[in-house]
């Protein structure tokens, strides 16, 4: 469903006679505060989130990287070889 020019129109006209033309301005300048301060507020949900999943990536890189140490670690710990038996 489009909204195309005459409709538009229509709204205008309905709003300037239900709240007059002094009150509309300011009507307005409210909308687009609101707007302007969901909008932050929506953008500041989705930085952190993707900021929590960058640091779990991270972390989780970070255990990858040290298992194999932890591996190497134990095995040397054994005597050397991985399948020495205890």
């Amino acid at each position: 469903m489009a909204f195309g020019p005459g409709s538009i129109a229509v709204v205008v006209g309905v709003a300037l006679l239900v709240f007059g033309p002094k009150k509309l301005p300011e009507l307005g300048r409210a909308a687009g505060e609101t707007l302007k301060e969901f909008r932050s507020a929506t953008r500041g949900l989705g930085d952190d989130s993707a900021r929590e999943s960058h640091a779990a990536a991270r972390k989780a890189a970070e255990n990858t990287a040290t298992a194999p140490n932890l591996a190497k670690e134990a095995t040397e710990d054994e005597g050397g070889r991985p399948d020495s038996p205890r």
